[in-house]
């Protein structure tokens, strides 16, 4: 059995920063990619932005120059630093990895169950 637990989340002013982080835990072979999505209220979930086990990075456009992902391997753990939030920030944020789990190494999407972020004055 494999879980993610986020933390992180919370109220924040606009400008402000927040880092979410979320770990990996359970019957694991391997980590694939590590990302975090987002769903603000009546929209779709999105990508926000992703990590490669080789530490590829890509992001929405949208956060681009002010989100930073980055994952610690040894602690099957992967982090979204937030800086400059803005209103349309606010989001239930999702984290997601494709994890390969024993005996044959299949791998499958796992996600968490949401941390909110609310950025409001």
């Amino acid at each position: 059995q494999v879980q993610l637990v986020e933390s992180g989340g919370g109220l924040v002013q606009p400008g402000g920063s927040l880092r979410l982080s979320c770990a990996a835990s359970g019957n694991i072979f391997s980590i694939n990619a590590m990302g975090w999505y987002r769903q603000a209220p009546g929209k779709q979930r999105e990508l926000v932005t992703a990590i490669t086990s080789g530490g590829s990075t890509n992001y929405a456009d949208s956060v681009k120059g002010r989100f930073t992902i980055s994952r610690d391997n040894a602690r099957n753990t992967v982090y979204l630093q937030m800086n400059s939030l803005k209103p349309e920030d606010t989001a239930v944020y999702y984290c997601h990895c494709d994890i390969a789990t024993p005996p044959w190494g299949d791998a499958m999407d796992y996600w968490g169950k949401g941390t909110l972020v609310t950025v409001s004055s």
